[in-house]
């Protein structure tokens, strides 16, 4: 895919960016070109306020990544992993419906969240990863965004044990074999850091993304 230089929106070039706010624009929409153009441009989209709910674009100042070759693989997730079916793909839009409803921190995760990233799905740029329990359930997964060398990780859920990480064993494996370089974690937290997620300053960040959009 070649990344879009423009969209319909006159966002903020990056040396407009305040460097203590993780929080660079607000308003637009999430039509699918103006989503494009702001993950090429490390924006991603969520909502800001409590009672009005705006739209606000985010690059935080200290971004978190998770180095490819730096996932930690407990023994216990490897045993969790043999439980478990995992598959790409399957069912997009209810990964994303379990992330919205499974924990606090998907509570950005609307109807018209849903409707803007299954459009992103449909045109083969949003991508869901199922772990599936032995009786057939869905019991973990995690959605994202890729574009070229570039994933963008947005939220995971699990209900079962290790459900989640396994979701993202399968990920990682899946882009190292094929060549991807960039894996999105928008913030490093300590459950993240647990895994391997490490902190990147927002400017290194941008380079690093801007060689993994290029292709």
């Amino acid at each position: 895919m070649r990344p879009p230089t423009r969209c319909a929106w006159n966002f903020p070039a990056p040396d407009e960016w305040h460097d203590d706010d993780d929080v660079v624009a607000v308003g637009a929409d999430m039509a699918v070109d103006t989503l494009l153009y702001a993950y090429t441009h490390g924006m991603f989209p969520m909502h800001i306020g409590d009672e009005r709910r705006e739209l606000a674009w985010w690059s935080p100042v200290e971004r978190g990544v998770i180095p490819l070759d730096g996932l930690r693989v407990t023994r216990s997730m490897r045993q969790s992993a043999r439980r478990y079916r995992v598959t790409f793909d399957t069912c997009f839009t209810d990964v994303m419906a379990r992330c919205a409803t499974t924990h606090d921190t998907g509570n950005w995760i609307d109807g018209g969240f849903i409707e803007a990233y299954t459009r992103l799905h449909e045109i083969g740029v949003a991508h869901s990863v199922e772990v599936w329990g032995r009786g057939g359930a869905l019991v973990g997964g995690l959605y994202g965004v890729r574009i070229n060398r570039f994933f963008a990780g947005e939220s995971m859920f699990h209900l079962e044990r290790d459900a989640s990480k396994v979701a993202l064993m399968h990920l990682v494996e899946a882009m190292k074999a094929d060549s991807m370089t960039l894996l999105d974690t928008q913030w490093c937290t300590p459950h993240l850091a647990s895994l391997g997620c490490v902190v990147v300053p927002r400017r290194r960040y941008l380079e690093m993304l801007a060689t993994a959009v290029a292709g």
